[in-house]
């Protein structure tokens, strides 16, 4: 399997805001969402170094994509931060 680009990591991220922005998807859901979203990234890798995916995220926050904690979390789960 190929690696996952940022740009698909970042649409699949746009995906969830936006459903949860207009109700369509509940808090459990955007969780499990998001998990299956993280085991793909830790199964295929990803094709960005560090800096990259660190900016994506950053830009991410910046427009409310996600929160602040959820880029923590992503950092973290995705070996990002020590």
């Amino acid at each position: 399997m190929a690696p996952v680009s940022v740009e698909r990591f970042i649409e699949e991220l746009e995906n969830l805001s936006r459903e949860m922005n207009a109700g369509t998807l509940k808090t459990s859901e955007y969780d499990q969402r998001l998990a299956r979203v993280i085991g793909e990234l830790r199964k295929q890798g990803m094709d960005a170094d560090r800096p990259r995916i660190t900016a994506a995220l950053d830009d991410a926050l910046r427009r409310g994509v996600v929160t602040r904690s959820v880029k923590e979390h992503l950092l973290k789960v995705l070996g990002l931060v020590t």
